[in-house]
């Protein structure tokens, strides 16, 4: 007798529905897709016990015939391929053919369904795979599906279903996904009864996305600039989180390729190397990435769940994210929705989920006086002031600042605010990025006064926001980083100082082929470097800003830095991580500084792209405001 039998096709679905059917929030996430892929614009989403009960979702999509309802029943019936060639230009949700059955064959299921030109619908019912009554409908067009008692008839996948509210927050979350991936679709979710969210259509994503996490975090969020694909093909768009805001997790890292939620380690790795020296160490940003590729450049069918994709050029994607995500960060676009025009002033105060030492910054009006104002709790700030003075969508208003560089952190130095800074009006003196002469017209600069020195490392200013104290190492690495940088986007190489004497440096063979594969980007920062020989290098010049006695000294701790930031085993290093390594040995080489000097590196901080936080992510700036003193010494205003 033979030993090898062909399975039933009830069997055969049934194990089809482990990979396709891991629980209810894999039954959610499938027909959700199908019901967009059918043209829905309103989808509604009902569950009862964490969907182990119910799972009902509604939509008005184009509907079924009779003849399609049954067929879309049979494994491997779809309407969204026809050859092999159709799956390298996928560009639907859904199309396997895999999910109705699956989920038909491990549960109770009733599809109802109807055209839209058609007299009457179609009704039909399922149990465990086999097909029940099939029969007329009067419903509505468009499409319903009920899946009761999910796996009732596999006791073994039953069992290992988490408890109700754990498998409700899994529905949640994959239905937050498709409200982000479209807003121009409204959703509706319901759980026990009880009405979860219920979001409106709109044209504008910020709002969708404001609907979901809420506004206290879209207000951390910029805006990054659209591309159109241009010559890598790969058109991005999205909101990330500002410098310094971070989260402990990737909670809030999303990501959609071709408008579907996917995961990928060339999409982190992108937005890693984008956010280099704006978040401190073990801080994650938030992001909703959009990403718009040729489907024959990406293959989605690698896991039944269809999350999880492979590029056929990861690290073109990779780099592409990496710029996009750097040009937002120097933009710094604001990502929330102005006020209505009832309340054109800035928000009402917002309570904080800080400890309650966390100082937090005041905007100041344009006539603030120089004598400290009555401490109040402070209202939410914006970010208009980082917006380039040639950008003509610069919103009229008081200056803004940011919030700490590390808000997430439970350290009194990270979740401190700097103070309300100005805008990027060029100093005669400094290295402004930008002339003033497209500048809207701003408030007056905030006024800070130098009180002195807090030992060699920090500088305690005043404002007419209260208490500042200036980490003078760090907001020296963050002007040298801009200004080196500068220097980089106009492909000019830095200012540069001649050596009297060279200095040759050897290294071992794998040392050296790290070093030659970056002398590019480091001579382009205004070293004179060159290969002299074999695993020799002899450097001519330095940088002009590098201040140092002891060149070769200088030079071994630049190259043990390079080394330290390596990563990944990639011998090459973006030009950021060279200039990070670069400056922060600059500074470090410095003497105490002059009152003269402490004023000049004010200056020079607040005309940077990104002043609150140093390549490294850590603050240069934090401040107690004048209502935190009160409240410190037990005064309530």
């Amino acid at each position: 007798m033979a030993k090898i039998q062909v399975l039933s096709e009830i069997l055969a679905s049934q194990v089809a529905a482990g990979e396709v059917v891991e629980r209810p929030a894999s039954v959610v996430k499938e027909l959700v897709e199908n019901s967009i892929d059918a043209g829905a614009d309103n989808i509604e989403v009902r569950a009862q016990r964490g969907g182990i009960a119910l799972i009902r979702i509604v939509d008005n999509g184009c509907g079924m015939s009779r003849e399609d309802a049954l067929l879309c029943l049979e494994r491997h019936a779809t309407s969204k391929i026809r050859t092999a060639d159709d799956l390298s230009s996928i560009r639907t949700l859904g199309f396997r053919g895999e999910a109705l059955p699956s989920i038909a064959s491990v549960s109770r299921f009733t599809l109802t369904t109807r055209e839209t030109d058609a007299i009457a619908g179609t009704e039909l019912t399922v149990e465990g795979g086999k097909v029940g009554n099939v029969r007329d409908s009067g419903s509505a067009p468009g499409t319903q599906i009920e899946v009761r008692t999910l796996f009732y008839n596999v006791p073994a996948r039953r069992k290992y279903l988490r408890t109700e509210t754990t498998e409700f927050s899994h529905i949640e979350h994959h239905l937050r996904l498709q409200a982000i991936a479209h807003p121009e679709v409204s959703f509706t979710l319901l759980h026990n009864d009880r009405l979860v969210f219920q979001l409106p259509a709109t044209t504008r994503l910020i709002e969708r996305i404001e609907g979901l996490i809420g506004r206290e975090t879209c207000e951390h969020l910029i805006e990054l600039p659209a591309t159109d694909g241009g010559a890598d093909g790969i058109g991005i768009h999205g909101f990330i989180s500002e410098p310094g805001f971070g989260r402990s997790n990737r909670s809030l890292q999303l990501s959609f390729l071709n408008n579907r939620p996917v995961e990928s380690p060339a999409i982190n790795h992108g937005l890693r190397n984008g956010y280099h020296g704006a978040l401190a160490k073990g801080q994650y940003p938030a992001a909703m990435l959009f990403l718009t590729l040729d489907p024959a450049e990406v293959d989605v069918n690698v896991h039944p769940a269809k999350r999880e994709v492979r590029f056929l050029d990861g690290n073109r994607v990779q780099n592409a994210i990496a710029t996009a995500v750097m040009r937002g960060l120097r933009n710094n676009v604001r990502a929330t929705a102005p006020p209505p025009p009832s309340a054109p002033t800035p928000p009402k105060p917002t309570a904080e989920p800080n400890p309650p030492h966390t100082p937090t910054p005041t905007p100041a009006p344009a006539s603030a006086s120089t004598s400290p104002p009555k401490p109040e709790p402070a209202p939410r700030v914006h970010r208009e002031w980082i917006t380039p003075p040639t950008q003509p969508e610069l919103p009229a208003g008081p200056p803004s600042a940011l919030k700490g560089a590390n808000p997430q952190t439970s350290t009194a130095t990270s979740e401190a605010a700097p103070p309300e800074l100005p805008g990027k009006s060029p100093q005669p003196a400094t290295p402004a990025p930008a002339p003033a002469s497209a500048q809207a017209p701003e408030p007056a600069k905030p006024k800070f006064r130098l009180v002195g020195m807090l030992g060699t490392a920090y500088s305690v200013l005043e404002s007419a926001e209260g208490l500042v104290l200036m980490d003078q190492r760090a907001a020296h690495e963050r002007v040298l980083f801009e200004l080196a940088l500068r220097h980089h986007d106009k492909n000019a190489d830095a200012p540069s100082q001649g050596l009297l004497i060279p200095v040759m440096l050897q290294f071992s063979p794998k040392e050296f082929d790290f070093v030659r594969q970056n002398i590019p980007a480091i001579q382009r920062l205004g070293f004179g470097i060159e290969e002299f020989g074999s695993n020799t290098v002899k450097v001519d010049s330095f940088p002009a800003f590098c201040k140092t006695t002891d060149a070769q000294a200088f030079l071994d701790m630049v190259l043990e830095g390079l080394h330290q930031l390596r990563s990944h085993g990639s011998p090459r290093l973006t030009d950021e991580a060279i200039a990070t390594a670069v400056c922060r040995q600059a500074v470090r080489q410095r003497d105490a500084l002059s009152e003269t000097e402490i004023r000049r590196l004010i200056d020079d901080l607040l005309a940077c792209d990104m002043p609150y936080c140093c390549p490294n992510g850590n603050p240069t700036l934090i401040q107690i405001s004048w209502s935190e003193l009160a409240r410190k010494f037990g005064k309530q205003g």
